[in-house]
């Protein structure tokens, strides 16, 4: 499963594309910043981060997007070009016929170090742990996109564990497929 992280910002939005088809240890494939500049206008900087974001898609084909949902304490500007930003980015990633997951900085967090809480330092030398590098990633906006990243891999690959649990385990006789399918929607 290849899975583009995406950490929404109008001038530094970061990404990272991670390899998680070996469970245990994902890899990072690439990252990078999108970086616009308060002298373009807002339109010119939502156009660049929309093409941008299609051009890292079609350049690495994800499985999944998995974007952080918006919290905001700062000032109504900021957090209305921020979602602006976010917008443009998720449409890219529907347009590209992409799945979208979100998750709010707390279940990132907690997913990557136990604790909802952590800082900024901690959730960077997690990121750097999971994904075996030899430094931290820079900026922090490409290392929070990868903290999203691997904090959706590590939600589908429980996800898929507990199906397999419930079904594919078992030592119970097995009923055929469809019916474990209507089993698992109920």
């Amino acid at each position: 499963m290849i899975i583009l992280g995406i950490d929404p910002g109008v001038s530094e939005t970061g990404w990272a594309v991670l390899n998680g088809e070996n469970a245990a240890t994902p890899k990072l494939i690439a990252s990078g910043l999108i970086r616009t500049f308060p002298s373009q206008s807002l339109t010119e900087r939502l156009v660049q981060i929309h093409n941008e974001v299609k051009r890292v898609i079609k350049q690495h084909a994800p499985n999944a997007v998995a974007i952080e949902e918006m919290f905001f304490l700062k000032a109504a500007p900021t957090v209305r070009a921020t979602l602006q930003a976010r917008g443009v980015i998720v449409l890219a990633a529907a347009l590209a016929n992409q799945e979208i997951k979100e998750y709010n900085p707390r279940t990132v967090k907690l997913t990557l170090t136990g604790s909802g809480t952590a800082m900024k330092s901690q959730m960077q030398w997690a990121v750097q742990r999971a994904l075996n590098l030899k430094e931290i990633l820079h900026p922090a906006d490409v290392a929070d996109a990868a903290a999203i990243a691997l904090c959706h891999h590590k939600s589908s690959r429980s996800s898929r564990l507990k199906v397999l649990e419930q079904f594919g385990n078992s030592k119970k006789p097995k009923k055929n497929i469809k019916e474990n399918l209507n089993a698992a929607s109920l």
